[in-house]
């Protein structure tokens, strides 16, 4: 089981990217799938997460900013990021499979992905 997060990048401020994360392995059409990330000297945070049924959760951050979907014909989730700032900068990992109810939680997760860098300049 593999997951693939790329889309990463160094943009300014006010710009956007789109972060895909591709699964193979498995199909995760049925499990609830998340982004966190991770900036330098700081835990990993939880920032989005979307359930089997589509239902969506978003940090208090990056709500009204960042859009997270799936598409299960490609075993493919996004996370469209918009109004970029420079406290967005992280490394950030797709995850999936978490325990039951606990999707906020990194630790909860079984599967992750290698992270991707986004770097937001001022």
């Amino acid at each position: 089981v593999q997951l693939q997060a790329s889309g990463g990048g160094l943009v300014q401020a006010g710009d956007f990217l789109r972060l895909s994360c591709a699964a193979s392995g498995r199909t995760f059409s049925s499990v609830t799938m998340g982004w966190f990330r991770q900036a330098p000297g700081k835990e990993r945070e939880f920032v989005a997460a979307i359930m089997s049924g589509g239902s969506t959760y978003y940090s208090n951050s990056v709500k009204g900013r960042f859009t997270i979907s799936r598409d299960n014909t490609k075993n493919t989730v996004y996370l469209q990021m918009n109004s970029l700032k420079p406290e967005d900068t992280a490394v950030y990992y797709c995850a999936a499979d978490p325990s039951v109810g606990k999707w906020l939680h990194p630790t909860s997760y079984h599967y992750w992905g290698q992270g991707t860098l986004v770097t937001v300049s001022s």
